[in-house]
């Protein structure tokens, strides 16, 4: 068996794409860090008021940091917001108003339809002038009303998990980053 003492270690090939250097100690400086926590932010930042971050703490630690224990009791759409009620998967509550109350902008729940390709599909579009065939997204409809009129009940779901899991991330890496002073 080779010895590795004296050589550097392949981080690169122990990383999954994207996440290279991220926690490798060797690091010179943070830029991977930071560019990482750029790049996988592609949503728009979402308004959290302090006192929401500190009730979504408090239910992040109430379940013991499993983020897959924290799921949606109900969901109610407007025109200006969506609102979701967050309970703990393993301390259901007996009404809505034990459960964490979020509210985000319809605009913002717009933006993550769209980030995620939900209310689009990948096809083949013909050129109206040169007639030739090439692939693009092709959008079934505007988001708010993908998500009204043509989403299954299970798209639906998905689109409310992953504004969830939005604004899950937003929380973990602004405290992170506020934390570290990144």
């Amino acid at each position: 068996m080779p010895s590795i003492v004296g050589k550097s270690l392949p981080y690169k090939n122990i990383f999954p794409a994207g996440r290279q250097n991220l926690f490798n100690p060797y690091n010179a400086g943070n830029d991977a860090i930071t560019d990482h926590l750029i790049i996988t932010n592609k949503h728009a930042m979402i308004r959290l008021s302090q006192k929401f971050r500190d009730q979504l703490w408090w239910l992040i630690i109430t379940v013991d940091y499993n983020y897959s224990r924290i799921c949606i009791a109900d969901h109610d759409l407007t025109d200006d917001t969506l609102t979701l009620w967050l309970e703990d998967k393993q301390d259901f509550k007996n009404s809505l108003d034990d459960c964490l109350r979020m509210e985000i902008p319809v605009k913002s729940f717009a933006k993550i339809i769209k980030c995620e390709n939900m209310n689009s599909y990948e096809g083949q579009k013909l050129h109206p002038n040169k007639q030739y065939a090439y692939r693009a997204r092709i959008q079934i409809n505007e988001a708010i009303d993908w998500y009204k009129q043509d989403a299954s009940l299970a798209e639906q779901q998905w689109a409310r998990e992953a504004m969830l899991k939005a604004v899950l991330t937003q929380l973990v890496e602004t405290e992170a980053t506020a934390h570290r002073g990144w």
